[in-house]
């Protein structure tokens, strides 16, 4: 639901037109109301998306229209204009219920970034809603699973680890479903009726990541031309979900070690020390212990985070789900966009349940989806896939074909195992039960018979261990 219907309250005539106007220059639908009885006579009749509300009023003060504008209509999100005479007022305001405060005089990009903001926070409110009711119904993450799967075992989790407040650290790899499950935490928790707010550590630089979770004070550093209410403090009472937790620096990892200890923080270029009780969920795709290792994260903060750790398995350790998951996806985009697929053949499942899947469940979603929309076929067939997936048509006799060298499949082997692992030598190594040198030492010599032979194309290299010889003092 976007923003369409908002209601403008204030007793003083040039503010509320001034902001009238803007806002009916931006696109959207206005209404006025001069006082605090004609708003609620307002709203009372309809709902309103957003209501920028004054807080001092004749008749009736902003706080008593706030409580009747929440009483009539929850999700209508109030922001409260102030002057800065009453800043406290306002504060105490968001603590009933207003998402913001914005202070008089104002500008209209200012108005334009919480216009911004509201509609972020307005998609996210939309996405709870859709979770909820999916949980709600016996949702979406149960019916595209096998009941033995290992991640039947995590869902069945959830409801237990929902009731505690403890922290939930969420590791996995990217596309296993790791912000759907700490959804599914928020959803069943006593907090689902209060915020739900999440944070992309990833997408936002030291600076800027420090703003968004702590807030910062007026002139605290350059273009912070008005307060601003951090992560922490709009999501006071509910969840934090902060997603790909191990990219956050030194820095941030000391300030959030401190609010996980002792549920309190100083806004950026703040003295005042504010208290919150706010629910971490916390998620990475990396191995956390590894970059502890590495020094680039607090073991101290790693234990605050990981009270109940969450490990999601990879869809390759958990094949038995695959062709759940394929008929799942194949009947949704079915009945989403005009297609001639209607079904997936037996030797085109077998791909599937066989294929490695890096990007787990977001690559099948995404392999599904582009068939539906690129096959002019009734049925999937293993031929659709030469151009889709990284996996040929299945050879007879188990993958081998008569007339290669036990050399040829062993290099074969090698480079599958380097292609599943992301070129990573070591974890390769470790599959194919060889030390790295090994390992290494192989590579080298394929590296150097195909140096030879584009070299020596036309010439006959009849002794082979001249070769190796040759490849192993480079």
């Amino acid at each position: 639901m976007s923003i369409e219907k908002i209601l403008v309250v204030d007793d003083d005539d040039l503010s509320r037109s001034y902001l009238s106007e803007a806002l009916q220059r931006n696109g959207y639908s206005v209404d006025n109301a001069c006082d605090g009885h004609e708003a609620i006579s307002m709203t009372d009749k309809q709902n309103y998306d957003m209501v920028f509300l004054d807080m001092r009023m004749p008749r009736m003060g902003g706080l008593k229209v706030l409580e009747r504008v929440k009483k009539t209509s929850k999700e209508t999100t109030v922001v409260i204009m102030t002057a800065y005479g009453s800043i406290e007022s306002a504060v105490e305001a968001m603590q009933k219920g207003a998402y913001d405060y914005i202070i008089k005089p104002f500008s209209l990009d200012n108005i334009e970034l919480l216009l911004k903001r509201v509609q972020e926070r307005q998609s996210l409110i939309d996405e709870n809603k859709y979770w909820r009711s999916k949980i709600d119904n016996n949702g979406e993450y149960e019916l595209v699973i096998d009941k033995h799967s290992k991640m039947f075992e995590v869902l069945n989790d959830v409801k237990k680890i929902a009731q505690s407040k403890a922290s939930v650290l969420i590791q996995g790899e990217s596309g296993t479903g790791k912000e759907l499950i700490a959804h599914s935490i928020y959803l069943y928790s006593q907090r689902k009726s209060k915020p739900f707010i999440k944070v992309n550590c990833a997408a936002l630089t030291e600076s800027l990541l420090e703003s968004e979770l702590f807030g910062h004070e007026r002139g605290s550093f350059t273009g912070a031309d008005s307060k601003r209410i951090g992560r922490f403090e709009l999501a006071d009472g509910g969840t934090l979900l902060l997603d790909e937790i191990s990219e956050i620096s030194p820095k941030i990892q000391a300030k959030l070690l401190r609010v996980l200890e002792q549920e309190e923080f100083e806004r950026v270029g703040g003295s005042k020390t504010l208290k919150v009780d706010v629910r971490i969920i916390a998620t990475t795709n990396r191995n956390i212990l590894q970059e502890i290792e590495m020094n680039n994260f607090r073991q101290d903060l790693y234990f605050r985070l990981n009270v109940i750790p969450v490990i999601l398995p990879p869809l390759r350790e958990r094949r038995d789900d695959i062709p759940v998951l394929a008929e799942y996806f194949l009947n949704k985009f079915k009945s989403e966009i005009d297609t001639s697929l209607k079904s997936i053949s037996k030797e085109a499942m077998n791909i599937l349940v066989q294929y490695e899947w890096r990007g787990n469940v977001r690559e099948m979603k995404n392999l599904i989806h582009r068939c539906t929309v690129m096959i002019d076929a009734e049925e999937l067939l293993p031929e659709h896939f030469e151009h889709m997936l990284n996996v040929n048509k299945p050879r007879k006799n188990g993958g081998l074909s008569v007339g290669q060298t036990i050399e040829d499949v062993e290099r074969e082997l090698i480079y599958k195992t380097l292609e599943n692992t992301g070129g990573n030598k070591t974890r390769a190594a470790e599959i194919l039960d060889v030390t790295p040198r090994t390992l290494r030492n192989k590579l080298n010599r394929y590296k150097s018979l195909q140096s030879n032979y584009d070299l020596n194309a036309d010439l006959e290299i009849d002794d082979e261990s001249k070769i190796e010889e040759e490849s192993f003092s480079r």
